[in-house]
């Protein structure tokens, strides 16, 4: 069938660039809808999509709008990958709390920033979803924006909308874990289940059970008297203790175990400082962006590079709407709700693991239950997610107050309190909900 994609936060470039990418090398004939609210990101992405298209010649018909309803009627599938804010609001749900001593490598999944960024993001996606259910209710829908499972979490539970949270933390995980067996990605199978970016790798094997042989690369990586962050020591060392490995890796999982790193003190060096730079990442999203405005909207022709498949975010996407109209049965990592498929992780949370896509759409599979300790690891985080679901969607100071002492990186209630009002103050202009 003639796909009509609508791709909703069109305005982060890089993933349009890897989108359009992969429908020119898949060769779909499709309508292709760029979307976003900010004219000037919008029209770089549109400009680039547009000169990748034209010098491909590729079946692609592109538009671009500031207006997602006038975009959706007819679409067959709906991508979001929306950032209320932007880098300029993600450097505040950092920054803030540094002041109070608290550092987080990334700030956008859980700690006082995935929980600053879940009150923005979270009313934004919900009106998403209205349109969506609106004006294409037979649309695939595809979430990739963070933090994933509050995201998730609250479109389901305030409209019903049948929403999938995608990321690439899973499959760049089993090719790292691969890389470290010396194996092909292609030779390694896995069970992999979990709360996106603390998702536990409970089986592996490669030609046998590979666990065994990770065990031994454990005590090898960890024999080390001075570790680096790109060792991944804190990943290792969690595999040895629970016998699973954790996605995606050191700069993610620190910041599910906040008490193991007061002050940010991490082998050494400081959690996004010395070790996975928040500002680097700022920096280099700054320049990325830059770069493509200049392509963009330059009068020359694109370097070859834009035409290669590169990894990323969007990497599944288009292979999984494949596998669903084909009816192929193929296993991808998705997020879906728990309807009993996770038999002790909680009722309609969302966990993050195998799932088929076939004719029915995207369908978990049914899974055995977890150890008690890792269940144990992600048994506070749901919780954590409900409370800051229900925040964001009541506007509810206190409720945000108590996602904030859930999540531990806090030293008390009272600095919970504090660090809330902090935030609420700075990014006032995006949560209209708290009045």
């Amino acid at each position: 069938m003639k796909e009509k994609v609508i791709l909703i936060g069109a305005g982060s470039a890089s993933f349009t660039r890897g989108i359009v990418s992969d429908l020119i090398h898949s060769n779909w004939d499709a309508d292709l809808a760029l979307v976003d609210i900010d004219p000037d990101a919008l029209a770089v992405a549109e400009g680039l999509a547009k000169k990748m298209i034209e010098a491909k010649n590729a079946p692609v018909r592109l538009s671009a709008s500031t207006d997602r309803r006038a975009a959706l009627p007819g679409a067959t599938l709906v991508i979001c990958t929306i950032g209320v804010g932007g880098r300029r609001a993600w450097e505040r749900d950092v920054f803030i709390p540094r002041k109070h001593g608290i550092y987080q490598p990334v700030g956008d999944s859980v700690m006082p920033g995935g929980t600053s960024r879940a009150l923005r993001m979270i009313p934004a996606m919900v009106a998403i979803a209205e349109d969506v259910l609106d004006l294409a209710p037979e649309a695939l829908f595809f979430n990739y924006g963070n933090p994933m499972a509050p995201v998730c979490r609250a479109v389901r539970k305030a409209t019903g909308a049948n929403v999938v949270g995608l990321c690439h933390g899973v499959p760049h995980v089993a090719r790292y874990l691969a890389d470290a067996l010396g194996v092909l990605p292609g030779e390694l199978s896995y069970k992999a289940v979990g709360m996106n970016h603390l998702t536990w790798f409970t089986e592996v094997s490669a030609g046998g059970d590979a666990m065994p042989r990770l065990r031994r690369i454990a005590r090898e990586r960890l024999s080390k008297e001075h570790p680096q962050p790109e060792d991944q020591p804190f990943s290792w060392r969690l595999f040895e203790i629970f016998g699973a490995f954790p996605a995606v890796l050191d700069r993610h999982v620190t910041e599910f175990f906040t008490q193991f790193f007061a002050d940010g003190r991490y082998y050494g060096k400081t959690l996004g400082v010395e070790a996975f730079s928040f500002e680097d990442t700022i920096a280099h999203g700054d320049r990325i962006f830059e770069q493509m405005r200049s392509d963009a909207l330059a009068d020359g022709p694109l370097g070859d590079d834009y035409f290669d498949r590169i990894g990323g975010e969007h990497e599944q996407v288009l292979e999984i709407v494949e596998s669903i109209r084909s009816d192929a049965g193929r296993v991808y990592s998705a997020n879906l709700p728990n309807r009993g498929h996770a038999p002790n992780l909680p009722a309609e949370a969302i966990v993050e693991g195998p799932a088929v896509a076939d004719a029915s759409g995207l369908r978990a599979l049914t899974l055995e239950p977890l150890p008690a300790a890792l269940a144990g690891t992600l048994a506070t985080r749901f919780m954590w997610v409900e409370t800051v679901v229900e925040a964001a969607l009541e506007g509810n100071r206190d409720k945000f107050i108590q996602a904030l002492v859930l999540d531990g990186a806090v030293g008390s209630v009272e600095a919970a309190t504090k660090l809330a009002d902090e935030l609420l103050a700075a990014q006032a202009e995006y949560l209209p909900q708290f009045g």
